[in-house]
């Protein structure tokens, strides 16, 4: 039975409550499994498929773009037909496209596979942040989205040993494949478990215009990016332009707007995305070069590569949870301020990754203190940006704050490289890539302490009066 959002009324400690978490679990959990074990299979593909850095970034930014480009018109789908529903097709989409991926036999294929890996993700993600907005009680939700965060990164801490060990002892190709079980379980405890939501007064129309406006935008940008100084990259730079000029005309004139420009009169919401892109471009550059850090400079293969990221995952699935409780307690801006700060502090300790890396001083104390910074931010953030939208809006909500993150992790591996002078296949090349990774590293790290600077001046906790805000600034 389809019932409005918020009209559910879901605790989290029941049966009901417990499948829904699962069910979000499970299939965000399939992108996050996705993206630990791509970074670290990367140096292995480009070797097996002799691919340039370039594809290699295609490989990586082929799904975040359109993952990013369609995860608005997935909210709406879901919004308007049924998270739920959309969220199953989105399982089943992205299960089809790891089974293309997994049979890739060029690094064109596989970058066309990816691209429509993403376009699953982007039915499934939203879906995920909200069955669990439409289905609690509001006061339970900042708790079930910290038991997501910290569940979810089951998948991810699975990841580096299975990943890794696929890559190094079978083929890099079962990365892909390992999705299909786990994309039918997921479909089989939705159907069965999960209440659908909807929102009632959701538009009949979708903005098709506008997602394929968004697209041309962000391709354009990161073909740029990726190619600059090749003969297209100045149009690519043209098509970015009239495109993105398009997508607000497109908005602006709709009557059915993929993404209605009055979500971002809430100040919270602009801030909290705003925070999002900085934040989550150092985390998507700094996971593409650490990793390869690791197995170009440091000699690590891919499974002691993927395993070394491991801490990070583990503090998520330890202290997320937390996070939100914390959060719920004191208001979203301290932590939402000192996690990308602390971020920041474990990024610099880990520019001491280089040729004679030992991996107790000078790999585990970084991510260690990266992975409480992001612990301590991820579920204040994400319950920040969902509150500050109605409950009607849920779907847009946390589809807007995915493709912000994923717009950030995209733009910032298309253009780190370049700023940093590498190209060609100078990613096997451990000198110069060694070079490459600490300019990009600082970069990181001072991007991360602007996300951070950023929450503390635009975001106020709920409850405070505008006199307050000013005095607590």
């Amino acid at each position: 039975m389809s019932t409005p959002s918020g009209s559910v009324g879901v605790h989290l400690g029941t049966a009901t409550g417990r499948a829904v978490v699962l069910a979000a679990v499970l299939g965000s959990g399939m992108t996050m499994l996705d993206g630990t074990v791509v970074n670290v299979a990367l140096r292995t593909v480009g070797e097996d498929l002799d691919a340039s850095l370039a594809q290699l970034q295609w490989i990586t930014n082929g799904y975040l773009l359109s993952l990013a480009s369609f995860i608005l018109l997935g909210g709406s789908l879901g919004d308007r037909f049924g998270r739920r529903r959309v969220f199953v097709v989105g399982t089943v989409w992205f299960a089809a496209a790891s089974l293309l991926c997994g049979i890739a036999p060029t690094a064109e294929v596989l970058i066309a596979a990816r691209v429509l890996q993403g376009v699953g993700a982007a039915l499934l993600v939203p879906g995920s942040l909200a069955m669990i907005q439409g289905a609690f009680v509001r006061e339970d939700r900042a708790q079930a989205i910290g038991s997501w965060s910290g569940l979810g990164s089951i998948a991810a801490a699975i990841g580096p040993f299975l990943g890794g060990a696929l890559v190094e002892y079978a083929s890099w190709r079962w990365i892909f494949l390992i999705n299909l079980p786990l994309a039918v379980v997921t479909v089989l405890v939705a159907q069965r478990a999960v209440p659908e939501t909807l929102d009632p007064h959701a538009p009949r129309r979708f903005d098709v215009v506008g997602a394929v406006l968004v697209a041309l935008a962000l391709g354009g940008l990161t073909y740029a990016l990726i190619e600059w100084g090749g003969p297209l990259a100045p149009w690519a730079v043209l098509v970015t332009v009239l495109a993105s000029a398009g997508y607000v005309v497109d908005e602006r004139r709709s009557d059915h707007p993929m993404l209605p420009l009055g979500i971002f009169a809430d100040r919270t919401f602009s801030a909290a995305n705003a925070m999002t892109l900085v934040v989550y471009a150092a985390l998507g550059a700094l996971l593409f070069f650490l990793v390869l850090q690791l197995q170009t400079v440091s000699g690590y293969g891919p499974l002691r590569a993927g395993v070394a990221t491991l801490p990070i995952t583990l503090c998520m699935l330890l202290l997320a949870p937390r996070g939100g409780a914390l959060a719920t307690r004191i208001g979203p801006r301290i932590p939402m301020t000192f996690g990308p700060v602390v971020m920041a502090v474990g990024t610099l300790l880990l520019l001491r990754v280089g040729p004679d890396t030992d991996y107790w001083t000078d790999v585990l104390p970084g991510l260690l203190v990266f992975g409480v910074g992001l612990a301590l931010m991820v579920a204040p953030l994400t319950a920040t940006v969902l509150a500050a939208a109605s409950d009607e809006h849920a779907g847009i909500a946390s589809g807007v704050n995915n493709a912000v993150a994923r717009a950030g992790s995209l733009l910032a591996v298309a253009a780190l490289p370049l700023a940093v002078g590498l190209g060609g296949d100078q990613y096997a090349d451990p000198v110069a890539f060694d070079a490459a990774y600490r300019s990009a590293t600082l970069v990181c790290a001072v991007m991360l302490a602007v996300g951070g600077l950023l929450s503390w001046v635009l975001i106020r906790d709920p409850g405070i009066s505008a006199a307050e805000a000013v005095d607590a600034g």
